[in-house]
């Protein structure tokens, strides 16, 4: 089976399904595309996906470890390029909460970004800047 399933609705609009559990997105071309801009572009769910994915990781790892990274906060900045029109830089920047993490704690957390599935799978091309705000 796959893992979703998308309908054009016409007007650079695409409804898609996460077929395990029915979850529901809407994508939009963005403005500058002949779009209106109104829900996530698909290059903004690209971006989004790297810093839920490298989030995600770090969360295994906190949960592995018993560190504690609830309420982390994730700022997501997408820059386009042109000829041909792609992602050019991706920057993700990590709000940690206020919190103290050890040393080895936080070069681990800091770490957790380089395994991060989405991150491997970017072209190379593609600029991806990881920033971390500790707040301890």
């Amino acid at each position: 089976m796959s893992t979703v399933s998308a309908k054009y609705l016409g007007d650079l609009r695409v409804e898609c399904v996460h077929n395990q559990s029915g979850t529901k997105i809407i994508t939009d071309a963005p403005s500058d595309n002949q779009g209106k801009g109104e829900a996530f572009s698909p290059t903004d769910l690209c971006a989004t996906a790297l810093g839920a994915c490298a989030m995600t990781i770090i969360g295994i790892y906190g949960k592995n470890h018993g560190v504690d990274v609830t309420g982390t906060e994730v700022e997501i900045t997408k820059a386009m390029s042109a000829d041909p029109r792609r992602i050019g830089k991706i920057e993700v920047i990590f709000k940690m909460p206020p919190r103290t993490y050890s040393a080895r704690e936080k070069a681990s957390i800091e770490r957790c970004t380089a395994s991060c599935p989405v991150h491997l799978t970017l072209h190379p091309e593609v600029e991806q800047v990881f920033t971390f705000i500790w707040q301890d």
